[in-house]
């Protein structure tokens, strides 16, 4: 079953642009580079790099960079920007590479649109090198427990954030404007015990707020914040 990627790809390159959205200039992009410069890290794969944004960005610091995405428009549109990068379509859960053939392995914001997270985690680290790192950017779970309401407008004029059903694993159909893709709700505890059960070790952990961008976008992820980092070593 699709998850609306492939059919929301115009949507989201036009409404991404080449620079990307709030989320990722100003929360997500510093700490992920961050890291993936404290790595050591030459070989890097992306999964899940839509468009080839954050590749892009990994090539301007020295790195030799594979990204793979399942939906062909979006890889169409990173191959367009980017002609001397290498960008595949293929499968989280089914990596097309060899054991040990990365030492960085990325997962920016991709984890929520994986179903077989299982099998995704699996792949990620078999296709790592020992002493590798996986980078992880994803929503926080309380944030995906709110999909798909999040924020509401009270009828006494104030904000508020609604989160429900927060241990119950589950999809829901999210979008703006033309775009509607398949997110995953999972609790923090199964990201954690798939990882530790993976004999990953964590190295990185934090919930970013915004560096710079419009006051009032700063206070909304102050008040709940939408993202975490993590890093996470194969001894």
């Amino acid at each position: 079953m699709s998850n609306g990627w492939e059919e929301s790809a115009a949507a989201w390159i036009s409404g991404l642009g080449a620079e990307g959205d709030f989320a990722r200039r100003f929360v997500l992009d510093a700490p992920m580079l961050e890291r993936a410069r404290q790595s050591g890290a030459r070989a890097v794969l992306d999964v899940g790099c839509g468009e080839g944004r954050f590749c892009r960005l990994l090539t301007a610091e020295g790195l030799s960079t594979v990204g793979i995405d399942p939906a062909g428009s979006l890889v169409s549109q990173a191959r367009r920007l980017h002609p001397d990068g290498d960008y595949r379509i293929a499968q989280a859960e089914g990596l097309p590479f060899a054991e040990k053939t990365f030492d960085l392995v990325v997962a920016y914001l991709s984890l929520i649109d994986i179903a077989d997270l299982d099998a995704a985690v699996g792949e990620m680290n078999r296709v790592l090198r020992p002493g590798g790192h996986l980078l992880i950017a994803n929503l926080t779970s309380f944030y995906s427990a709110s999909n798909p309401t999040g924020w509401r407008d009270g009828g006494d004029g104030k904000r508020s954030f609604m989160i429900d059903h927060y241990m119950d694993e589950r999809s829901d159909w999210i979008g703006w404007g033309d775009l509607r893709v398949m997110n995953w709700h999972r609790p923090l505890s199964t990201y954690m015990s798939l990882l530790l059960g993976a004999g990953l070790q964590l190295r990185y952990f934090d919930e970013p707020l915004p560096r710079g961008g419009e006051p009032e976008q700063r206070d909304l992820f102050r008040r709940v914040p939408s993202f975490l980092v993590m890093d996470w070593q194969k001894p």
